[in-house]
C-alpha cells in the first residue's frame, strides 16, 4: 500500500512588510508572571471506580485522624469509592486572598474513573513550600469508561482528569517587584538586539532621552515612579507604544512529521545545482514445476523463476543563480514534484555544500 506524502511550503516575507505593534504583544514586565500550585488529596465518593492500594489507605487513615477517628493499625478499611490524586492550578499575577482559582485534579493511582467524585478539601503549595491556596469541590469529567465481563472496555476522552472551574480559594498573594524599586524591566519575548533598541528607541521618543536603557537582548530596563498608581498609568501608557520588530534571521523550520516547511524571507542561496530522480528495483519470485514425460525416468523438480524489473523515475535538473530567493527556490522544488523526505534531502545536501545561507531547523 503506498500512502501519499504532501507538501506544505509556507513563505514568510516579512522583509519590509514588518508592522509595528504595542509593547504589550512583544514583551513581557520583569516579575509580573503567575506561580504554579500542587497539591496532594483525596476524591470521595466515586461509584466503585477508586482503588485499593497502600497508600491510598494510609491518606485515607491520616485524613481521619486529623477528624479524631483512629483505626487500628492493622484494619483494611474498604475504600473502592476513594482515589488519591494530585490537584494543580495557576496562580495568575496580582490575585488576591479570596479570589478563586480554576483546579485540575489527576489520579496517581489505578483508579479506573474520576467521573462523580468529590475533591476533600486539599492545600495547594508552590514552589517555596508555603501554602497559597485550598481546593475543594465536585468535579467535571468529561470522559468516561465502561468495562464488561468478559473484560471488554470503552474508554472515552480520558475519564481519570477533571476540573473544578473556581474550585480553588487563594489564601495568600505572592508578592512581586512590580511596586518596589526605581526602574520596570521589559522582557522581550524573542531576544533580538534590534528590536530591544527599537523599543528603548519609541519609549525615549515619548519620554525624553535616558529614560530607557536596553540591557541586553531580551531586556529593556526604564525608569519608573515609585508611587504605585502613579506606576500603573505609567505602565498603562507605555505597554500602548508602537514598535516594529526586527525582522527575523534567516531560517528553514523543516516538520519531518508532517512534511510542513517554513522558508524565512532572508534565506537566500549560492550557485548550485541539484538533481533529483528515483530508482525502483523491483523483485518477484515464482516457482516453476518441471514434469518430465511419463516414459521418462527423470523426476520431478521444483525450481525458481526470478524477474527483476528496474524503472528510473525522469531526473531533473535545475540551476540556481546566485542571490536565489525563497520565491525561486519554492518554485524550483515544486516543478521537481519532490515528496516531503525528498525536499528536506535537497534543503540537507544545500546546507552541507554551503549553497544555503540560513538556519535549518528540523522538528
Amino acid at each position: 500500500m503506498k500512502l501519499k506524502l504532501f507538501t506544505i511550503l509556507v513563505l514568510l516575507s516579512v522583509s519590509g512588510l514588518c508592522q509595528a505593534q504595542r509593547i504589550k504583544d512583544i514583551a513581557n514586565v520583569q516579575g509580573v508572571r503567575s506561580n504554579q500550585l500542587i497539591g496532594y488529596g483525596l476524591v470521595v465518593g466515586l461509584p466503585g471506580t477508586g482503588e485499593k492500594t497502600t497508600y491510598t489507605e494510609q491518606t485515607f487513615k491520616t485524613m481521619l485522624k486529623n477528624f479524631g477517628i483512629n483505626l487500628p493499625d492493622n484494619s483494611r478499611p474498604k475504600i473502592k469509592n476513594v482515589a488519591v490524586v494530585a490537584v494543580h492550578a495557576e496562580m495568575p499575577a496580582f490575585i488576591k486572598p479570596g479570589q478563586t482559582l480554576d483546579v485540575t485534579v489527576s489520579s496517581l493511582g489505578e483508579a479506573k474513573s474520576l467521573r462523580g467524585g468529590t475533591l476533600l478539601q486539599t492545600f495547594l503549595k508552590g514552589v517555596d513550600g508555603n501554602v497559597y491556596a485550598i481546593a475543594q469541590g465536585s468535579m467535571v469529567v468529561s470522559g468516561f469508561s465502561a468495562e464488561g465481563l468478559d473484560g471488554s472496555k470503552v474508554i472515552q476522552n480520558t475519564p481519570t482528569v477533571g476540573r473544578i472551574p473556581n474550585g480553588g480559594i487563594v489564601e495568600r498573594t505572592v508578592i512581586t517587584p512590580f511596586s518596589t524599586g526605581d526602574h520596570l524591566t521589559f522582557n522581550l519575548r524573542r531576544a533580538d538586539f534590534s528590536t530591544a533598541k527599537r523599543l528603548a528607541d519609541a519609549i525615549n521618543e515619548l519620554l525624553g532621552p535616558g529614560m530607557a536603557r536596553p540591557l541586553d537582548a531580551a531586556s529593556v530596563q526604564v525608569s519608573a515612579p515609585r508611587d504605585v498608581s502613579q506606576r500603573v498609568s505609567f505602565l498603562a501608557t507605555l505597554e500602548n507604544i508602537q514598535v516594529e520588530p526586527a525582522s527575523e534571521s534567516a531560517k528553514v523550520i523543516v516538520n519531518s512529521r508532517t512534511g510542513t516547511i517554513v522558508v524565512g524571507s532572508n534565506v537566500r542561496l549560492l550557485p548550485a545545482a541539484v538533481t533529483h530522480g528515483g530508482l525502483t528495483v523491483t523483485i518477484a519470485e515464482a516457482t516453476q514445476v518441471s514434469q518430465p514425460n511419463p516414459l521418462a525416468a527423470g523426476q520431478t523438480v521444483v525450481t525458481a523463476n526470478s524477474t527483476i524489473d528496474v524503472a528510473e523515475e525522469d531526473s531533473r535538473m535545475f540551476l540556481f543563480n546566485p542571490g536565489t530567493t525563497l520565491d525561486e527556490l519554492v518554485r524550483a522544488v515544486n516543478l521537481v514534484g519532490a515528496a516531503p523526505s525528498d525536499v528536506l534531502a535537497i534543503l540537507e545536501a544545500l546546507k552541507m555544500a554551503g549553497a544555503l545561507h540560513g538556519e535549518l531547523i528540523i522538528i
